[in-house]
């Protein structure tokens, strides 16, 4: 009986310390008057947490405001420099890796590129350990102050095992990757900070949905159109997830084309073959496209885009470039409409570094083609846009992954190397992200609906 109810005590503090400094990172700075109707909680919990909070560096007063006939109100709000985050994006072209304070404001970042079909397992984790060694130093930066480090890659991500995340990505040449294993073996900081991988969509996904556009959507799908292709479903902020904890849609390889061409997974007819830089570039070579055979496939994109739309007065598109992005188009939006019918979003958005280059030209294409493809009612409710976080949506999503956990723990630091933390969902929006106000969540001690 004592020690349930040391459980107890132990779960409400948690829970109160959660309720406090979630609603001070999304609504803050609030005083501790506003903290205590926004939370449910009476003056002395405030007031206890608030002190517990402030005792560790979490909190900082953010000044004050008048109150109708009383004492000035003292302003709270999360230190900024009360953690620090990592967020990587194992891409297709690069490996980024970005460090953040708590209001998730950059403080360095490093860029590793990546030599055409590069991924050896050896190399990437090289990239890794020293991208997270040159942030950390480069910021001057104290790694015991870090929370986590949050991993973006391409592929299907399986956890429970003893060697912790492993990756199967078949078009990258991974098979079974004890990737986390790998890793923590490789970087160094300090054994308390946790890991999290997940698949870069995923993290693509869930910084549109908290930060970009995104927000305040029911059901959104958000495509990564990079190299590959790929995508995530999002149902009002919390990623789909089989139990909550499961892989982004492998929406690349779903068939566009019947006997089509071979994609690099090895089957035939699918999306990515078609809509991915890489298909799209090897296309425009097959079609006779002025390209050097060890042309990458961002200057290849760029080619193509210059050949279609040139901005030379005078210039005619080249009509073999034009006809390979009306292709393009139309399979895009036909793997759309697949979304549409069957998850009947609110809203779609293109990322991806190719995605962002190439959308805006073939934007209202897709659109056309999406709608043809889809049942009309489905297609009437959905808004298909350029996602507005940039290339950097991977990175910021895979650091929202360790925040989000962070939050979850009431703002308590990682104690041991295999503590059990959420590994992904949306708690909500810091007001410096936001497009319009949030409702106000529950008073609970789960996260903060975004």
């Amino acid at each position: 009986m004592a020690e349930r109810n040391r459980r107890t005590v132990r779960d409400l503090r948690r829970g109160n310390r959660a309720r406090v400094v979630q609603r001070l990172y999304f609504d803050g700075p609030l005083s501790r008057q506003e903290l205590g109707s926004a939370t449910g909680l009476s003056s002395g919990s405030i007031s206890n947490v608030v002190a517990e909070l402030a005792a560790e560096g979490l909190l900082e007063e953010a000044g004050v405001v008048d109150s109708d006939g009383g004492r000035p109100r003292t302003l709270l709000r999360v230190a900024p420099a009360g953690g620090l985050l990592i967020g990587i994006d194992i891409g297709e072209t690069r490996v980024r890796v970005e460090l953040f304070d708590l209001s998730l404001t950059e403080l360095a970042r490093t860029d590793r590129l990546l030599a055409q079909h590069g991924y050896d397992v050896d190399r990437i984790v090289a990239h890794v350990r020293t991208g997270v060694a040159d942030v950390i130093r480069d910021a001057g930066a104290d790694p015991h102050q870090l929370l986590g480090i949050g991993i973006g890659v391409p592929g299907i991500i399986e956890r429970g095992g003893p060697e912790g995340a492993v990756v199967h990505g078949q078009t990258i040449g991974w098979s079974a990757v004890p990737f986390e294993k790998l890793l923590r073996e490789a970087v160094e900081v300090p054994p308390e900070v946790p890991l999290f991988i997940d698949n870069g969509a995923k993290t693509l996904g869930q910084a549109e949905m908290w930060f970009g556009g995104g927000r305040g959507a029911g059901i959104a799908a958000i495509a990564l159109i990079g190299s590959g292709v790929g995508a995530s479903v999002i149902h009002g902020g919390a990623l789909v997830e089989e139990s909550r904890r499961g892989t982004a849609l492998e929406w690349g390889h779903t068939t566009v084309h019947m006997r089509g061409r071979r994609c690099r997974c090895g089957s035939i007819g699918c999306l990515e073959a078609y809509a991915g830089a890489e298909a799209m570039r090897e296309r425009w070579h097959e079609l006779g496209g002025p390209l050097p055979d060890d042309t990458d496939d961002e200057s290849a994109l760029a080619a193509l885009l210059d050949a279609a739309f040139p901005d030379t007065e005078g210039a005619v598109p080249d009509p073999l470039a034009v006809s390979l992005l009306d292709d393009t188009a139309e399979c895009l939006g036909a793997a759309l409409a697949d979304l549409i019918n069957l998850f009947l979003p609110d809203r779609i958005l293109l990322g991806g570094w190719a995605g962002l280059l190439v959308g805006p030209h073939i934007l209202p294409a897709i659109r056309r083609h999406a709608a043809q493809y889809a049942l009309s009612h489905a297609a009437g409710r959905t808004t298909i846009d350029i996602g507005e976080l940039g290339p950097d949506a991977v990175t910021v999503g895979a650091a929202t992954l360790p925040l989000a956990a962070f939050l979850a723990r009431g703002g308590s630091r990682p104690r041991t190397p295999d503590e059990s933390v959420p590994q992904s969902g949306a708690v909500g929006v810091p007001r410096r992200w936001r497009r319009a106000p949030a409702p106000a969540g529950e008073a609970s001690g789960e996260p903060i609906p975004g």
